[in-house]
């Protein structure tokens, strides 16, 4: 082991992270003869296999575990003790991981934006996914800093409110309820509903708003992301409650009417969220300031 290389330690953890080979050398943009070469070599300094093969799926080995773990906590001193040194010098360089779920994808890149102007020296990964997947990424401590509209309870976490969040009623441009005022909730309980999947933190806040009221949705459709169900508004198919970033910076309100309804918009909150005791980079404590200020980066759409 005292012959192997950082470059063959970070080739390892990215096939462990990803379970490919092929997807690790696209990552560390390798090849995979390079890839598959640095682990043969790290693997004969071991003296065990790290990997073994089960039909098609490739799963990490007692030794390959151990490992992992190893190789995480040293690649995190690693990257924390280079953005130290950047630090000391007056700069902000180094890498930030950053997951988002997948409404903040409209409003995230922005923000990612601004900030690389700022520190045109830091290397950004952006990664977008459900709830679900966001979820197991925080669990295993993947990622730098996570985005969330709701935090989970059941982990040990800190989370920091950042930005509103408001969820508003949308309808068809020309749906009869459009321009109507302070729609009653019951009204609306009887249009068609179009929702996420079950474990989106969107739905779960118009369920438990619509049975505070003793009420019950008319689902119609259940759709797995928001451009689709936007796509079933425009078409006619149901109204949906989203969050008023899903229409961008500039939305398409042509095709699309906000229902003015009782109760509404649902003002909730971005958080970005990691876990407790985590000690942050000096680039993701530098990011954690900037989000403080997100309502100054002009994220709200007109």
């Amino acid at each position: 082991m005292r012959h192997s290389t950082l470059r063959q330690l970070e080739v390892f953890e990215a096939i462990a992270r990803l379970g490919s080979f092929t997807r690790a050398a696209e990552e560390l943009h390798l090849t995979q003869p390079t890839v598959s070469m640095q682990i043969k070599k790290l693997t004969d300094a071991v003296g065990l296999p790290l990997f073994e093969q089960v039909g098609k799926r490739m799963y990490l080995t007692d030794a390959g575990r151990a490992l992992q773990a190893f190789t995480r906590e040293m690649l995190d001193h690693f990257a924390r003790f280079e953005m130290t040194l950047a630090d000391m010098k007056g700069l902000k360089q180094g890498r930030l991981r950053l997951a988002v779920v997948t409404t903040a994808k409209y409003f995230a890149p922005r923000l990612l934006g601004l900030f690389w102007e700022q520190y045109p020296g830091i290397e950004v990964a952006l990664k977008v996914a459900n709830r679900e997947h966001v979820l197991e990424r925080l669990a295993a401590n993947e990622d730098d800093l996570y985005i969330l509209g709701q935090p989970p309870e059941e982990m040990d976490i800190v989370a920091e409110p950042f930005l509103e969040n408001p969820l508003v009623v949308l309808a068809p441009a020309r749906h009869p309820l459009a321009g109507e005022h302070r729609i009653p909730l019951a009204r609306l309980a009887q249009e068609p509903f179009l929702l996420r999947e079950l474990g989106s933190g969107t739905r779960a806040a118009i369920e438990r708003t619509f049975a505070e009221h003793g009420l019950k949705l008319k689902v119609r459709m259940e759709l797995g992301s928001n451009e689709a169900i936007k796509q079933a508004i425009v078409g006619g198919l149901g109204v949906s409650v989203l969050s008023r970033h899903t229409l961008g910076l500039d939305p398409p309100l042509g095709q699309f009417a906000i229902l003015d309804v009782e109760g509404f918009p649902i003002v909730r909150h971005w958080f970005v969220v990691y876990p407790s005791g985590k000690r942050l980079s000096v680039v993701a404590s530098t990011f954690l300031d900037y989000l403080k200020d997100a309502p100054k980066h002009s994220t709200e759409p007109n």
